[in-house]
């Protein structure tokens, strides 16, 4: 029997002020452009994914709203507009039923096949709460409920510690380019050695032949 297939929240902040930590990254690059290309090679990473059956893209940004739709993504206006949590959970709201990942926007190097396989160690029994801590172990890339558990993000700073106390378990799988999160010019570099989708490559190629930031 087939596995039970998931729809995935993933909030992205208007381009302007998403990934602050990241202006300057790529000199001569806008910085709306490389938080569009990490966000779309997010989605488009997860659309790929054979356990999703639909992708909800919470965001008030044109450009990255389109980008979504051309993805196959479904795209909710952030009416509560209150941070990231209220995004996941705004989100979480919208979903059809069933199982619901709550998933970051900066995984420009996301394996499909990782994510499924996350996907598939959360559903192990217990039925509860499960999360991915990114690479240093501190922060959260993805939280997932099972059907009828409300999804109860507590993304921000030391998160993976805030979602362990809220009672979600820690899922210890070795997926590089699903814990690799984006948030400065070395996680960009790493991403780049794990291989980044190809919105995220162009502009980092165009920058830097060799394929990694300088």
């Amino acid at each position: 029997m087939s596995q039970p297939r998931w729809t995935v929240v993933v909030p992205v902040k208007r381009l302007a002020a998403a990934k602050s930590r990241l202006r300057g990254a790529l000199p001569g690059v806008p910085h709306e452009e490389l938080a569009l290309a990490l966000a779309a090679d997010t989605v488009r990473a997860v659309r790929a994914c054979p356990a999703v059956a639909e992708i909800l893209v919470v965001t008030d940004d044109p450009r990255m709203g389109a980008a979504a739709r051309q993805a196959g993504a479904r795209v909710l206006p952030d009416q509560p507009d209150a941070g990231l949590n209220a995004a996941f959970r705004h989100g979480a709201s919208a979903a059809p039923g069933g199982w619901v990942a709550g998933l970051t926007a900066d995984l420009p190097a996301l394996r499909p096949a990782e994510l499924a396989a996350a996907l598939a160690a959360a559903q192990a029994a217990p039925a509860v709460r499960r999360f991915v801590a990114d690479a240093p172990g501190g922060g959260t890339v993805l939280l997932a409920a099972p059907p009828g558990t409300p999804l109860d993000p507590r993304f921000g700073t030391d998160s993976a510690a805030a979602h362990a106390a809220s009672g979600a378990l820690p899922l210890t799988g070795d997926w590089p380019s699903l814990r690799r999160d984006v948030d400065t010019a070395a996680d960009l570099t790493v991403a780049a050695g794990i291989g980044l989708g190809p919105r995220s490559a162009a502009l980092v190629g165009a920058h830097c032949p060799a394929g990694a930031p300088g």
